[in-house]
């Protein structure tokens, strides 16, 4: 019975690709997690000027009913 043979040249080879691929892959994720900083960054920023100008606009009504 025959049996593939690979060599240690072939094997690393193979298992250098495999890790460049997961090489990109992680950097892939890391701009990915980046970009969800950024955006919950921007969703507190605006939740805080929404807040703001809800506050300034009850005031506002507050104080020219009286």
């Amino acid at each position: 019975m025959d049996r593939t043979v690979w060599t240690d040249e072939r094997l690393n080879d193979r298992f250098d690709g495999i890790d460049r691929r997961f090489d990109r892959v992680e950097g892939r994720l890391d701009r990915i997690e980046g970009d969800i900083r950024d955006l919950r960054t921007l969703m507190f920023q605006l939740w805080g000027t929404n807040m703001l100008a809800i506050l300034v606009t009850l005031v506002a009504v507050i104080v020219t009913r009286t």
